[in-house]
C-alpha cells in the first residue's frame, strides 16, 4: 500500500536504467553525458503531464538520431518512447498514443535507414524494437484493465456497504414507526381509561365511596401497566431486541376488556395454538385501538362487542359499539392516527380493515389478517 501511494519508487529501476544504459562508442564524450538528462527529466513528471512529455521524449529522441553523435545511444531513446507508450495508453489515452505510436516507427525508420545501413540491415533495425513497444502497449493495457477491474470492485464494496446502511437505517426507521405505534395504542388507551375512572370517580365520591375504590384501583393497575409498557419501549430503544420482554397476546384479551371499564360482551372462537406471534399482537392491539376509540367518542352508557374468530387461514376480529344515550364525554382529544395505525396493521397480514357507524349510533371495526401472509 506504501509503494502504491509512493508510485515515484517503482520508477527508481528505470531511473537506474537510463543512467546506466550508456551509448558503446565515444564513452568519454562530455556531451553524451546529456542524453540521459533528456529523458530523465521529462519522465519524471510523466503521470502529471504525460502529453506534454511524450512531445518532449519524441523531440529529445528526433534531437539524438539526428546527431551523430548522439544516435548511437538508442537503447535509452527506444527505452523512453515505450514508457511513454505505456503510460498514455494505461491512462486509457489511446489516440494519442496511437499517434505517439507513429511517431516512433517515423523515427525508427529514420535511424535504420540513415545509421542501421552502417551496422546491419535496416529493416531488421527497424522490426527489432517493434516487440519492445508492443510489449509496452499491451502492458498498458493490462494494468488499465486490472485498474479497472480493482475500481468495479471498490465500487461494488461501496454499493455494498451503502446498501447495508441503507437497510440498516431503513431497519430504525421502521423500528421507530412500531415504537411510535405502540406508545399511541399503549397510551391512548391507558390514558382513556384513567380519565374516564377518574371523571366517574369524582362524579361518585359522595354516593358509593366503594365504586370509588374499585375505581381507583383500575386507575393504579392501568397507570402500573402502562408503564410497564412504556419501560418496555424504552429498553428496546436504549438497549435492541434482546431487550424486549413478551408482547402482549390475545389470552389476555379478558383483562383489556375488563380495564376499560365499559359493559363489553367479548366471544373468541376456534384455535389459536397454531397463530403467529406477530398476527396475535396485532389482533391484540386492533381490539385495544377499537376499545379505545370507543372510550373516547362513545356515550358512557354505550355498550360495546369483542368478537374473535380463528380459521386455520386468517384471524378475524370485530368490534362494534352501541350508541348510547348520554351526552359524549369532553376532554379527550383524537391523535388522528388510531384507524391510520390499524390499516397498517392489517397491511402488514395482507388483511381487510373495514370500519363505520352503525344505525344506532355506534361504530363497528372489522378486521381480517392472514396469518400465513406476513410481510
Amino acid at each position: 500500500m506504501w509503494v502504491r501511494r509512493q508510485r515515484w519508487t517503482l520508477d527508481l529501476p528505470l531511473y537506474a536504467v537510463f543512467v546506466l544504459l550508456g551509448p558503446n562508442i565515444a564513452a568519454g564524450d562530455w556531451s553524451l553525458q546529456l542524453v540521459p538528462l533528456a529523458f530523465l527529466l521529462p519522465l519524471l513528471v510523466r503521470r502529471r503531464w504525460p502529453r506534454t512529455t511524450a512531445v518532449l521524449i519524441i523531440a529529445g529522441v528526433a534531437a539524438v538520431y539526428t546527431n551523430e553523435v548522439w544516435a548511437f545511444d538508442r537503447g535509452r531513446s527506444e527505452l523512453a518512447m515505450a514508457v511513454m507508450l505505456f503510460t498514455l495508453v494505461k491512462r486509457g489515452d489511446r489516440r494519442f498514443a496511437a499517434v505517439i505510436a507513429a511517431a516512433v516507427l517515423v523515427l525508427d525508420s529514420m535511424w535504420g535507414f540513415r545509421w542501421g545501413v552502417t551496422t546491419q540491415n535496416p529493416t531488421l533495425t527497424i522490426l527489432g524494437v517493434l516487440p519492445l513497444h508492443i510489449a509496452a502497449w499491451a502492458l498498458g493495457e493490462f494494468f488499465r484493465a486490472k485498474e479497472q477491474l480493482t475500481d468495479e470492485e471498490r465500487l461494488r464494496a461501496d454499493l455494498a456497504a451503502s446498501e447495508r446502511q441503507a437497510q440498516a437505517r431503513a431497519a430504525v426507521a421502521e423500528e421507530r414507526t412500531r415504537i411510535a405505534r405502540e406508545l399511541h395504542d399503549v397510551l391512548a388507551h391507558s390514558m382513556s381509561v384513567i380519565v374516564l375512572n377518574a371523571e366517574g370517580a369524582k362524579l361518585a365520591r359522595h354516593q358509593d365511596p366503594d365504586a370509588v375504590d374499585r375505581t381507583l384501583d383500575t386507575i393504579s393497575r392501568t397507570g402500573r401497566g402502562a408503564l410497564a409498557e412504556l419501560r418496555r419501549l424504552l429498553e428496546v430503544m436504549h438497549a435492541g431486541e434482546p431487550a424486549r420482554t413478551p408482547q402482549p397476546t390475545l389470552d389476555q384479551l379478558r383483562t383489556l376488556v375488563e380495564q376499560s371499564g365499559r359493559e363489553v360482551e367479548l366471544e373468541v372462537t376456534g384455535e389459536n395454538t397454531d397463530l403467529p406471534t406477530g398476527a396475535a399482537l396485532q389482533a391484540y392491539r386492533i381490539v385495544q385501538e377499537a376499545l379505545t376509540n370507543m372510550l373516547k367518542h362513545a356515550p358512557a352508557d354505550a355498550s360495546a362487542r369483542v368478537r374473535v374468530e380463528f380459521t386455520r387461514a386468517e384471524v378475524l376480529v370485530e368490534v362494534t359499539n352501541t350508541g348510547g344515550r348520554e351526552p359524549v364525554a369532553a376532554g379527550l382529544p383524537s391523535s388522528g392516527r388510531g384507524l391510520a395505525g390499524m390499516a397498517q396493521r392489517v397491511e402488514l397480514y395482507r388483511g381487510k380493515l373495514e370500519t363505520g357507524p352503525l344505525p344506532d349510533g355506534g361504530f363497528r371495526v372489522l378486521a381480517t389478517l392472514q396469518t400465513g401472509a406476513a410481510r
